[in-house]
């Protein structure tokens, strides 16, 4: 079953919907595909050992000592806490900014929100900022190149990689067996 087409009124509306409760949140958050962002405001008085941060791979807390978090729960996904870090700013109005870091395990994945008791956004109408090749881990740069060539090779109408690699092996053991005769053979 396809979900219907929303129209432009009922888009900009989930939208509207949307962005309400992300602002109504005592936090804000970003993400790239590979990392999640949290900030929140404190009183500007306030030092590193006035806060509470318990960052764990699969759920976060923190606040100021002694009062109800700013943000606790569970995470939609893992996270690498040993990667993920918190720092305390000086920020505009006599306030600090605390800014959390969290370091995605997969990094192919975005979030629909930043804990699973939070309102959901719709990750579908998530546009990623261009990335450049190398900017990518050695794995993921890798497979990204292997699809650019293969994507030539079709364009071109020659084999892909898999392909050819195939078509190699086959050359190779027909080579190793003279005696066998391919020309009847189907090759997928």
């Amino acid at each position: 079953m396809t979900e219907k087409e929303l129209t432009p009124a009922e888009e900009a509306a989930a939208r509207a919907k949307e962005k309400a409760e992300q602002d109504a949140l005592p936090y804000k958050w970003t993400q790239t595909i590979g990392d999640l962002d949290i900030t929140f405001s404190v009183p500007g008085n306030l030092k590193g050992r006035d806060l509470v941060v318990d960052i764990k791979k699969d759920s976060i807390s923190a606040g100021v000592k002694g009062q109800d978090p700013i943000i606790k729960g569970t995470l939609p996904h893992l996270i690498r806490p040993d990667d993920s870090t918190w720092t305390l700013s000086s920020a505009p109005g006599g306030t600090k900014l605390v800014e959390i870091h969290l370091d995605k395990v997969n990094k192919m994945e975005w979030w629909a929100h930043a804990v699973t008791s939070a309102p959901r956004i719709d990750v579908s109408k998530i546009v990623p900022d261009n990335s450049k090749l190398s900017e990518l881990d050695g794995e993921t740069r890798g497979m990204v190149e292997k699809m650019m060539y293969d994507q030539r090779q079709k364009e071109q109408g020659l084999p892909t990689s898999d392909e050819q690699k195939k078509a190699d092996i086959l050359k190779k053991f027909q080579e190793q067996h003279p005696e066998m005769d391919f020309s009847k053979a189907k090759i997928s």
